[in-house]
């Protein structure tokens, strides 16, 4: 896999992309990255800036802490429901 391009480099391409004054192939050539790298950077781009629906940096972020927070839990409670289990065979009357 390619190595990703610092965030300040790709503001810089969209913005140059954004001025229009040149078609997008070239743009990237420019830059030397691909078309089809610079259509997903100005999609991503217009998620941020609310243009197009989808998930934010932010919000991407915000779900996957939570994904991990609830599967951390999850296992938690699995923990105990066992441990439960286990000592409530120990406790019954011989």
């Amino acid at each position: 896999m390619p190595k990703a391009h610092p965030q300040e480099f790709r503001d810089e391409v969209v913005r140059v992309a954004r001025k229009g004054d040149q078609p997008l192939r070239h743009v990237a050539r420019d830059f030397g990255i691909s078309e089809s790298c610079l259509h997903r950077w100005l999609s991503l781009d217009e998620i941020e800036r609310g243009e197009r629906p989808g998930l934010t940096k932010a919000e991407s972020t915000e779900l996957r802490e939570v994904k991990k927070r609830n599967r951390i839990l999850e296992e938690e409670n699995l923990i105990l429901r066992r441990a439960a289990a286990f000592f409530a065979k120990e406790s019954l009357p011989k």
